[in-house]
């Protein structure tokens, strides 16, 4: 269980990581067109992703065994 926390906690840090050295400009951008968004539209935007991130784990765990 810890194992797998480090795990995904590791390649949230590698992604954002990765992101930030290859276009830091762009986070500007992207952190600009977040605030013209609605709270409500933000928060649904938050949902889908993390309802994408639920779905994406489940598959990994029922493809691994």
């Amino acid at each position: 269980m810890i194992a797998n926390l480090l795990l995904a906690l590791g390649l949230v840090l590698c992604l954002e990581g990765l992101v930030f050295a290859l276009a830091p400009s762009r986070i500007e951008q992207v952190l600009e067109a977040l605030r013209r968004l609605t709270p409500e539209s933000r928060r649904l935007l938050g949902l889908a992703a993390l309802a994408l991130g639920v779905l994406l784990v489940w598959i990994s765990r029922s493809l691994g065994g």
